[in-house]
């Protein structure tokens, strides 16, 4: 029987690196590389997912390369990533609809502080265990639903995909079969119920995100499965 082997993506902030281990848990190979940060504003800060899944591909290509194996050798592959950065796609087509807006970025500022105005600390924080902050994904995928012309049409026809890193590169590695998250991921989102362990229907209204097609008359695929393991 060929020995199999474990394959580790670290989707990082600033580049991707790719580590094969083996059953006893050795580093057989790795392979970094680095790609683009775009800073349009002040504050604004975002990458292009279509980039990081090149850059991850080719650190994985790279790092099977050093270790002289083919992709049927891995039994398994783990995925760590930026986390709260937001990616909205296509779902037809596979393509990005904006570039990913970083964790970092702070152009929903205004949006959060209107948030809290309004008196919504207490009920997302109770909901999320999170603090309203621009750091988290919600306000993101707000912005992008306002501010990219034809994106929120597209939503409401159950036409876009969203996903943090993690999401986006499962996707793309299972070529478009998997839309996927866990349980830690979802919790930086901030529309997800941590006591109840699913997407907050009454947070996507305060936050006028249409949830997924599970609600009738609302159609954007915000919802992953939850993935629990077996």
């Amino acid at each position: 029987m060929p020995q199999k082997y474990i394959l580790a993506i670290d989707q990082g902030t600033t580049g991707t690196r790719a580590v094969l281990l083996n059953r006893e848990g050795e580093v057989m190979a790795k392979f970094y590389q680095g790609f683009t940060q775009y800073f349009p504003r002040a504050g604004w800060i975002e990458h292009d997912p279509e980039e990081i899944w090149r850059v991850t591909y080719q650190v994985i290509e790279g790092a099977l390369s050093k270790a002289k194996i083919s992709g049927s050798d891995i039994a398994a592959i783990g995925i760590t990533n930026q986390r709260e950065t937001t990616i909205l796609w296509d779902k037809d087509s596979g393509r990005p609809l904006y570039k990913a807006i970083v964790w970092q970025c702070r152009r929903t500022a205004a949006l959060c502080d209107k948030l809290k105005a309004d008196g919504l600390e207490e009920t997302i924080k109770d909901k999320t265990g999170l603090l309203i902050d621009p750091y988290f994904s919600a306000t993101k995928i707000r912005w992008i639903l306002d501010n990219i012309p034809g994106v929120r049409e597209r939503a409401k026809r159950g036409k876009v995909l969203f996903g943090t890193v993690d999401s986006w590169l499962l996707w793309k590695l299972t070529g478009g079969k998997a839309h996927l998250t866990d349980y830690t991921n979802a919790s930086r989102t901030m529309l997800f119920n941590i006591h109840s362990f699913s997407w907050d229907e009454e947070l996507m209204d305060i936050l006028d995100i249409p949830p997924g097609n599970s609600s009738p008359g609302k159609a954007f695929k915000i919802h992953l499965w939850i993935y629990q393991g077996k």
